[in-house]
């Protein structure tokens, strides 16, 4: 019964549609095999209350899945176009008004301060390097690596700034010298 269990919960995981199809089906099902649902999700460490047999199919999924601490976790940037003090080369780096500048138009380097753009949640604070640049559809891309953590990290380059980022170095990282 422990497959149907993991068959279950892999297919409750995809969109949310998905979840309430499948809490559907559960209503269908036998005590016992709600109970192993329980069982399972408790022998994996979820902290599931005694009073969870008067639960919906729909929240007892959810709750077997365990998105509650996956939820709380930020996603989508947050734009902070701020101006500061390159830390690499000391440049004066403007904010670029159109969207968010995270880092130095001259040298390209910028701070390990984010998880999300923008966030500030990063604990590293390490100097990152730009390492290459690539052209993708919407532009160039330039990956850096972390001096302190070595996290590898993208950001699009800013051709449209003022001052904006200096071409000659994005040269340099898309022929594969280092900068």
């Amino acid at each position: 019964m422990t497959r149907e269990v993991e068959d279950l919960l892999k297919r409750a995981r995809g969109a949310r549609g998905r979840l309430k199809r499948e809490a559907a089906w559960l209503n269908t099902q036998s005590p016992e095999f709600v109970q192993a649902v329980v069982d399972y999700s408790r022998k994996r460490g979820i902290d599931l209350p005694e009073d969870v047999d008067t639960w919906s199919s729909k929240k007892l999924l959810r709750a077997c899945l365990n998105r509650s601490v996956a939820a709380q976790v930020r996603l989508n940037p947050i734009v902070r176009d701020e101006s500061f003090d390159c830390t690499h080369c000391g440049a004066a780096v403007p904010i670029h008004g159109r969207t968010a500048r995270d880092h130095c138009p001259y040298c390209l380097r910028s701070l390990h301060v984010d998880d999300v753009p923008g966030d500030r949640a990063s604990d590293c604070g390490g100097l990152l390097d730009p390492t290459s640049c690539e052209s993708k559809s919407g532009g160039w891309m330039i990956r850096y690596r972390c001096r302190t953590c070595g996290a590898e990290k993208t950001n699009r380059a800013l051709l449209d700034g003022d001052p904006a980022d200096d071409v000659r170095v994005l040269a340099k990282l898309s022929s594969g010298t280092a900068v």
